[in-house]
């Protein structure tokens, strides 16, 4: 939710983002006449020119250096663009389109129709996503139209950019009110970019509209019903998706689970303990690897490293290259370092600490991969798409407090409690400088028979999360992860309990018969 988790198939999904610009043009993309509809479908619903649309299926490769295209094409997807409304208040008004991606169901004997996909973000890319999570399902991927959705203006789809220095607008309070004061005055000058450069469209980046979109994409591919498989922000994707349009979804699987109470601007308040004990995890295991990484032989040292690095950069930005990392970054490139639990993660967040360490020391450093693209990300705007659309939608999807006091007051108690997490999930960010959104919050149902998937020590969604939303839904199920500080299970954390579990729900329908536990060790 700050910045793309990785993804199976490569180190981080910033490095599969392109960079698109606003154009006004691709806001009046040509409505498809609704005199090509059979006459009753065009007098009875009022988004029948969307509903009987025709999609044209086409090779998913943009160019030769199109990676995710050639992915694609290489396990056999096409792509097409979907004609939605720009406004589904005014639906004969500006349009905009939406990309998806297609791996058609090879065991048509037995195919159970399409099952939609979405990553997270909110602003994160999902239509390269089929090939990895078809190898996921196994012998049950043959049985499904895998879609990826690029959601509106992410991606391949219409794009909005706000032209923003930054791929994120979160940010450190720092350690007083000079530095919390220069950090409200960043997000009040993101806000006014966002208005300047994307007002018109901003007030229809929201989670209802992409709602809206997925059934216009059902409808599209000639389905009554979808399944579906949403990561991260994309499990409160299928919570407003599956409220809004009852009995349009079969399967339903949803992936480091939000609970719908807590969602909104201030998402990761909550989340600075999970934080701080996965941040003790890497520790451990960092310090057990003192002769690669030289930041201590203990948590306590590799942890006290930390501390040091943030408390030079709070001192003097420091030099990385061509970057400055200031006392506001430090904090953020440790929450970016912490969503997967394996040793790859951990070993590129070492480097990267141990850079920032090195740098913090005085000397000259060319920062190691990982650390030089979450610096990019954070400092330059090359990511700013995706900054500009996770931002809208948030403060699109639900309003938030206005007044700075509220947020300093908020960022002095936690930082009490957590001097390094705290000032970050409690600051505030461009949604405290945003206009008042256009629709109210959705009242998720009250129970849905879905299946949940949560590891216990995820620092992004937090298990309590999951355990609230198997508490609204009597007619779920939940699959815990236990002793795993990870961020997205399913097909990416690598335990056969878990991906079983997902897998027989999807080949039958039918959920476990209680709550499933799965044992992170076991892989």
């Amino acid at each position: 939710m700050i910045r793309p988790a990785r993804s199976p198939q490569c180190a981080s999904r910033t490095t599969r983002r392109a960079a698109w610009g606003l154009a006004a043009a691709a806001l009046a993309l040509p409505l498809l006449p609704a005199a090509a509809l059979p006459a009753h479908a065009a007098a009875s619903d009022s988004l029948a020119r969307y509903h009987h649309q025709h999609l044209d299926w086409k090779s998913c490769v943009l160019g030769p250096q199109d990676t995710t295209g050639k992915e694609l094409e290489q396990a056999g997807a096409q792509c097409a663009d979907v004609t939605v409304p720009l406004d589904y208040g005014n639906p004969g008004g500006s349009t905009i389109t939406v990309a998806i991606s297609r791996i058609r169901a090879t065991d048509t004997a037995h195919r159970v129709g399409p099952l939609l996909l979405n990553g997270g973000g909110p602003g994160g890319q999902t239509l390269g996503d089929p090939p990895w999570v078809r190898a996921a399902m196994k012998d049950v991927g043959a049985r499904y139209d895998v879609v990826g959705v690029d959601p509106r203006f992410v991606g391949r789809s219409t794009p909005l950019d706000c032209h923003w220095p930054t791929g994120s607008a979160f940010r450190g309070a720092g350690a007083d009110r000079t530095g919390f004061d220069r950090m409200a005055a960043f997000s009040q000058d993101l806000a006014q970019r966002c208005r300047h450069n994307a007002g018109d469209v901003l007030p229809y980046a929201t989670t209802r509209n992409t709602a809206r979109d997925m059934d216009v994409i059902r409808a599209a591919l000639g389905e009554r019903r979808i399944s579906y498989l949403g990561y991260s922000y994309g499990s409160y994707l299928g919570q407003v998706y599956t409220t809004m349009f009852p009995g349009r979804t079969d399967r339903v699987v949803l992936d480091g689970v939000i609970s719908p109470d807590r969602y909104g601007p201030r998402l990761l308040r909550g989340t600075e303990k999970a934080n701080r004990h996965a941040l003790e995890g890497w520790a451990s295991w960092t310090a057990a690897r003192d002769a690669t990484y030289g930041l201590g032989r203990t948590r306590k040292t590799v942890l006290a490293a930390v501390d040091r690095v943030q408390a030079a950069a709070a001192r003097t930005p420091l030099r990385l290259g061509a970057h400055r990392v200031d006392e506001h970054m430090v904090p953020i490139i440790v929450i970016n370092g912490l969503s997967q639990d394996n040793a790859a993660a951990y070993g590129d967040f070492a480097q990267g600490i141990r850079d920032l360490s090195r740098a913090a020391g005085g000397h000259q450093v060319t920062p190691s991969p990982w650390l030089a693209d979450s610096l990019a990300f954070e400092l330059t705007g090359a990511d700013s798409p995706y900054g500009s659309v996770q931002t809208a939608i948030l403060c699109g999807d639900k309003a938030a407090p206005r007044d700075p006091e509220v947020y300093w007051r908020d960022v002095q108690r936690a930082r009490q409690a957590d001097p390094l997490f705290g000032p970050v999930t409690n600051n505030l960010n461009p949604c405290a400088f945003w206009d008042s959104p256009r629709e109210r919050p959705t009242a998720i149902r009250k129970d849905l028979p879905a299946l949940l998937v949560n590891a216990t020590g995820d620092p992004r969604t937090t298990y309590a999360g999951a355990a609230a939303v198997r508490q609204a839904w009597p007619s779920a199920r939940l699959v815990t992860l236990a002793g795993a500080d990870q961020h997205a299970v399913y097909g990416v954390y690598g335990t056969p309990c878990v991906d079983a579990t997902v897998n027989a729900y999807l080949a039958t329908g039918r959920l476990p018969a209680a709550d499933v536990t799965c044992d992170a060790r076991t892989r």
